[in-house]
């Protein structure tokens, strides 16, 4: 397992990949909410009888689609707005950095593996089945999952 030598920049780097992430889920959303209202707005009355307001149902239905996509990556970006990439915790919690004998570990929100200055980091969310399990251990704690170990070496 390779040593994170400067975890706060890793952090920090991390951090700012979460929120891109959710600034694009955030974007995209809204982009494909205005599309469908727009493409709503423009579908005319049509002589073939049911067409005008099928394409509208679909329409509303995409937008209420997006419209969940946009509550859930605001939740994500309210989660994001609790941490502080520069604060250091000994205990695992939201916004730690964790090393473990099976993998590195960022909790955050649920994004996958990432790769930061050469080293590959899980980022998840504590909610998260993983997460449930390694929350609130401190450096030497281990839990098992899947059938694997995972010892905490070290919590920043």
């Amino acid at each position: 397992m390779k040593n994170i030598h400067d975890p706060i920049a890793i952090k920090r780097k991390l951090f700012s990949k979460c929120l891109q992430y959710v600034e694009e889920r955030i974007n995209s959303s809204k982009q494909a909410m205005e599309e469908a209202q727009q493409a709503a707005n423009k579908e005319g009355k049509s002589s073939v009888g049911d067409k005008y307001e099928t394409t509208r149902a679909m329409m509303q239905i995409e937008r209420d689609k997006s419209a969940k996509q946009l509550a859930e990556a605001l939740k994500l970006k309210k989660v994001l707005d609790q941490m502080n990439p520069d604060k250091k915790t000994e205990e695992i919690t939201l916004g730690s950095l964790v090393q473990t004998s099976n993998g590195n570990f960022y909790f955050a929100i649920s994004m996958g593996k990432v790769l930061v200055d050469n080293t590959e980091v899980f980022v998840i969310s504590p909610v998260s089945p993983i997460g449930k399990k390694l929350s609130g251990l401190k450096a030497g704690g281990v839990v098992e999952m899947n059938s694997r170990e995972f010892k905490v070496e070290r919590v920043i």
